[in-house]
């Protein structure tokens, strides 16, 4: 079966305590979602991440390295966690994305997860032609 990325986008609370204190009054229905998850056999990896304040951005620019503090770009959504999921199809990845809490409030983007053997190589002939 194929793998989904679920990447969790969610309103930065870091300065807003009562809206932090608010997202983690849900880790019940986190928990009940994550075990549901993982009782159908689904679940391949989750995890929350840190602020966007631990994040460093790295770009090479003309063989250097350059090191950022924060993430790539400023919005107002952060990346906040992630799922990957082992769906028949993207259908039921969306399924399951939708009974995510940050989909109420935040929102939740799905992406096939590429197999090894879906990444082209150079001077062969593209995968599946």
């Amino acid at each position: 079966m194929p793998e989904y990325m679920l990447l969790l986008y969610a309103p930065d609370t870091s300065e807003d305590a009562e809206q932090e204190r608010a997202r983690w009054a849900e880790m019940p229905e986190w928990l009940e979602v994550t075990e549901s998850l993982r009782k159908a056999g689904l679940l391949v990896a989750n995890a929350p991440l840190h602020s966007v304040a631990a994040a460093t951005t790295v770009r090479v620019r003309r063989g250097e390295a350059d090191l950022t503090d924060g993430p790539f770009a400023v919005t107002k959504e952060t990346l906040a966690g992630y799922y990957v999921l082992r769906c028949a199809d993207l259908d039921e990845a969306l399924r399951h994305a939708a009974r995510l809490p940050t989909a109420r409030y935040g929102s939740v983007e799905v992406r096939p997860v590429m197999d090894a053997a879906e990444i082209p190589v150079p001077g062969q002939a593209p995968p599946g032609s």
